[in-house]
């Protein structure tokens, strides 16, 4: 197989569908007190958001998220939940999915044994 790339190169084989999925473990997470700063500082308006963006490191639209999810937990007054980890949440799709096939099989059984009742 040939894939083309953005670059115009072309790459070959395994190798281009192993950088199509390979899993981002590079996250960064930040503290609570670090997103209220980055978000005090962009609400001064003394610099613009790209530059206070670049400055600490992070995207503009990250600014913007922490923003909005502050707003939110004013409004609502809980908490954003902390993220789950990348494996954890594989195990708890992995187990979503193995309660639903039970979930269906019961559902079966049960129509089994309803219609031999009558």
């Amino acid at each position: 197989m040939i894939f083309p790339t953005f670059g115009g190169h072309l790459q070959k084989g395994i190798l281009a569908l192993n950088e199509v999925f390979m899993e981002r473990k590079d996250y960064k997470r930040y503290s609570r007190e670090f997103k209220l700063e980055a978000v005090r500082l962009a609400s001064l308006g003394e610099k613009p958001k790209a530059q206070i963006a670049r400055d600490l490191g992070i995207r503009v639209n990250q600014l913007r998220k922490w923003r909005l999810d502050f707003e939110l937990e004013d409004r609502t007054g809980a908490q954003t939940p902390p993220s789950i980890p990348g494996e954890e949440m594989r195990g708890l799709r992995r187990e979503n999915v193995r309660l639903r096939d039970e979930i269906e099989l019961l559902k079966k059984a049960a129509m089994y044994f309803a219609r031999g009742s009558r």
